[in-house]
């Protein structure tokens, strides 16, 4: 049996890397267990992340957005409408008072630079493992089997964290059970090259099989996604290059000139997995592991992000990290941006991607309202920055 860790963090991707950075700077104690590194295959270079201004204002805090190595893409405009419907949302950054409301950032580019964020940490430990079990709590600590290659051991935490992902392996142990609803659509996503170089605005057409949306990436290409009806997803996959291309121009239109060239594509099935709760004894979810939700809107990784922060923050004011009074303090702070941002993703895209003529014009009305009324706009814009609920102070761009 090890000895006892204040935190433990289950999980080495961004949420659970980041949540890492901010406990170190607030002085925690903390370790994070990863999985054996695998080499990832080079078509995830073409995953971009839309990062909102309150996550920028974090990483940039965590010193993270100084150590991308590639340049990020400004969205200073988002412009969405959907095919078929008429109407369109325009929303400007400038009208906000700011220059842009977020960045593009390459996943791997963020990885790397969330790594090199790691090695200069003071009071994180990290090891290198995969979790076989979770035991029960017993004097005040939970204990987490692990494997490696000296074999398998225990580790005893005041504070569980769950930061594996969607499948969570600890959450399941925990026995919390998910809500878990099929879009039957998958997403290609991929590098995109167009007559026209990206200028800040992020593009999203929506339609009955799912968005096509275009991110202004920092090295003046576009990041792609594309959603297709999962019955038509194989296809999609074993289309030549040009065929793909012209398909993807035929759901988005010619807004940004004929589309040229694109690079690997990688895929995958979107389904809505939802914790029924975030917490238990001495544990608590975060990221993927809570709520893994569409990507419409880009809110997932920002999401998760608050989650982690938000937990950081109270535990760095806490003689016990897993205290039962501190975990139910976590979930309702957490709970109005957790349940407004499941409801505006789930909805969007529910509702944009039914193609009951009904709808239409219901729709069309919903589009020019959120265009022409300030006050929707404006709470429209804010959640797109990731203003919502109580955000945590490095999301504000302050002291954490």
């Amino acid at each position: 049996m090890d000895g006892t860790h204040q935190v433990l963090i289950v999980g080495g991707g961004l949420v659970g890397a980041s949540l890492a950075l901010a406990l170190d700077r607030a002085g925690v104690p903390a370790t994070l267990v990863e999985a054996a590194p695998s080499p990832l295959p080079e078509v995830f270079d073409q995953r971009n992340l839309s990062l909102a201004e309150t996550t920028v204002n974090a990483l940039t805090r965590l010193g993270v957005v100084a150590r991308l190595r590639a340049p990020a893409g400004e969205i200073g405009r988002i412009h969405a409408s959907r095919r078929g419907d008429f109407g369109r949302v325009l929303l400007d950054a400038r009208d906000y008072g700011r220059d842009r409301f977020g960045l593009v950032v390459v996943a791997r580019d963020l990885g790397h630079a969330l790594e090199d964020a790691l090695a200069a940490t003071s009071h994180l430990r990290r090891l290198r493992a995969r979790v076989t079990g979770v035991g029960q709590v017993a004097g005040g600590v939970r204990e987490v089997r692990v494997a490696d290659a000296d074999g398998e051991r225990g580790l005893r935490a005041r504070l569980v964290v769950a930061a594996d992902g969607t499948t969570s392996r600890v959450r399941q142990a925990l026995g919390i059970a998910t809500e878990v609803h099929d879009y039957r659509q998958h997403l290609f996503v991929a590098r995109l090259r167009t007559a026209r170089a990206p200028a800040g605005t992020a593009w999203e057409r929506l339609g009955d099989e799912g968005p096509t949306a275009l991110l202004p990436r920092g090295d003046g290409a576009w990041g792609l996604v594309h959603g297709v009806a999962a019955d038509q997803a194989d296809a999609v996959d074993a289309m030549p290059d040009h065929a793909f291309l012209a398909r993807v121009q035929d759901a988005f239109g010619w807004r940004v000139g004929r589309f040229l060239e694109a690079g690997p594509r990688s895929r995958y099935p979107l389904q809505r997995v939802v914790a029924r709760r975030t917490t238990a004894a001495r544990a608590v979810l975060v990221g993927n592991a809570a709520q893994t939700i569409h990507p419409i809107g880009a809110q997932g990784f920002n999401l998760g992000l608050r989650d982690a922060l938000a937990l950081a923050e109270l535990v760095a004011d806490a003689p016990d990290p897993g205290d039962d009074a501190l975990l139910e303090a976590y979930a309702a702070r957490r709970a109005p941006d957790r349940e407004r941002t499941l409801a505006f993703s789930d909805g969007l895209a529910r509702l944009t991607a039914n193609p009951a003529p009904l709808l239409r014009p219901l729709r069309s009305l919903g589009l020019l309202a959120l265009d022409r009324v300030p006050s929707l706009q404006a709470l429209l814009a804010g959640g797109a920055m990731g203003y919502r609920g109580d955000v945590p102070a490095l999301c504000r761009g302050g002291p954490a």
